[in-house]
């Protein structure tokens, strides 16, 4: 079995942390993994992106070719649509419905909103959910758990404990609060 993922979002909403969750529960389940370099600003309003292979079998490229991603994993819904062209007729979306709008020429929302729509997609407005858990900077973690049941080659039981492993170092307090927006993310997918 093989996932292809596309990880993207704005620098400073956690994809990276996302990515090292993803890693680590491959990890541990012992199955291949290759992650392209994550490409764009690493500070805080530019653009990010990573590619993340997972696989029973080997993995020769880091690199998804275009049409091929399984599942594009969005923080923000214009990034998600910047790299719909990797998506494969078969691939999933799963993007935060909330715009972070940080340059002057952000497209419509609406129009946004609806050319997601024509898109086979999961969206949900992962701030809000944070914000409800009185844990705003774990939205990520939100959209890792309604990402975790189409990541499919990891279960969502691997992908919870990795957030236990890699959140561990800073507190049980943090380990919790992330463990509830992922749960509460995985409850919303199911919707």
């Amino acid at each position: 079995m093989k996932k292809d993922i596309i990880l993207c979002g704005v620098g400073g909403q956690g994809i990276l942390s996302i990515a090292t969750i993803i890693g680590e529960a491959a990890t541990e389940a012992g199955i291949y993994l290759k992650q392209a370099e994550v490409h764009g600003m690493s500070q805080r309003g530019g653009d990010v992106q990573s590619n993340l292979r997972l696989s029973t079998d080997p993995i020769w490229s880091d690199q998804i070719p275009t049409g091929e991603t399984d599942v594009i994993i969005s923080m923000e819904p214009m990034e998600a649509l910047r790299y719909i062209a990797y998506l494969s007729p078969e691939g999933t979306i799963v993007t935060n419905n909330k715009p972070f709008i940080n340059i002057p020429n952000y497209p419509d929302e609406s129009a946004l909103k609806s050319e997601l729509e024509q898109l086979p997609n999961v969206q949900l407005d992962i701030e809000a959910i944070a914000t409800e858990l009185k844990s705003p900077k774990s939205a990520n973690m939100v959209l890792l758990g309604m990402a975790a049941p189409y990541i499919e080659v990891l279960s969502v039981d691997q992908l919870r404990k990795a957030v236990s492993v890699i959140f561990a170092r800073k507190g049980e307090a943090v380990v919790e609060a992330n463990l509830k927006a992922f749960d509460r993310g995985v409850e919303a997918s199911k919707k």
